[in-house]
């Protein structure tokens, strides 16, 4: 893997990647980016939703120059009266061993959306990420939310948070083997410096569980274009018993043009 610019300070310990700004307001008052109507996703029995309100582009605190903007604060709302009030269960997303800071407000919306890991159990993904810092870092928070239909409230199933200029990454397998789990790929701290690689799945109580957590085979700096989740496919897959040497080698969505695999990482060129 190539070598990415150093991590923030105080991300070293946290996954993810980044993603598009969400829409800036056109006005001062904040405005719905994004809906998804939780009730008939999850059959709830309160009309929740899940909505995005953000305001206005704001000068960048951290580049602390008058024509460098920046999308305003996003917030994450899950609400079950029509946005008049928000749940807390996201308000600490973004923020480092409880110490709110200038990364700790989401600013930016990678990902909203229901998805299923386990046939009648749904999931609301999402990721989200702050501003930017002056080496282009940012923090990610990947969440996954379940619902409790006895409580009529939404708790957290699963919660990672990282930078994302070290190759870091964490995926939400939508199909094949992994299917339904959530991949994670985050730098080690010692040499030989790689990768941490856990993959979760989801239990009968709706959360998230480790299954598989091991280093890497996948290097920095081993010239390896593949993002890490990918050329370590094969080694996930082989160390949980759904994929066997000799069978075809399980390929990324992208072109591989010259498959092949070195200590169980695969490579395309």
């Amino acid at each position: 893997m190539t070598m990415g610019k150093s991590l923030m300070a105080a991300v070293l310990v946290l996954a993810g990647s980044g993603g598009q700004a969400a829409p800036a307001a056109p006005a001062e008052a904040p405005v719905a980016a994004r809906t998804i109507d939780l009730a008939r996703g999850f059959g709830t029995r309160s009309p929740w939703t899940f909505t995005t309100p953000q305001g206005p582009d704001i000068i960048d605190p951290i580049m602390d120059e008058p024509d460098a903007k920046v999308p305003g604060e996003l917030r994450l709302c899950i609400s079950k009266d029509h946005g008049r009030t928000c749940s807390t269960v996201l308000d600490d997303a973004l923020t480092v061993r409880g110490q709110p800071d200038t990364f700790s407000e989401a600013h930016y919306l990678n990902d909203a959306r229901i998805v299923f890991p386990a046939a009648s159990t749904p999931i609301l993904l999402l990721q989200a990420g702050s501003l930017q810092s002056v080496n282009g870092d940012q923090r990610i928070a990947t969440v996954a939310l379940a619902y409790d239909r006895t409580k009529d409230t939404f708790f957290v199933a699963y919660q990672r948070r990282t930078g994302h200029n070290n190759n870091q990454e964490v995926r939400y397998i939508a199909q094949g083997p992994l299917r339904g789990a959530i991949v994670s790929a985050e730098p080690t701290e010692d040499a030989p410096f790689g990768f941490w690689m856990t993959v979760n799945r989801v239990s009968p109580d709706k959360r998230f569980a480790e299954v598989l957590r091991y280093r890497s085979a996948t290097r920095y700096g081993d010239g390896n274009t593949l993002a890490v989740i990918d050329s370590e496919m094969p080694n996930l897959l082989r160390r949980l018993g759904l994929w066997h040497p000799g069978s075809p080698i399980p390929l990324p969505a992208t072109p591989c043009l010259k498959p092949h695999l070195i200590s169980g990482a695969l490579w395309c060129r």
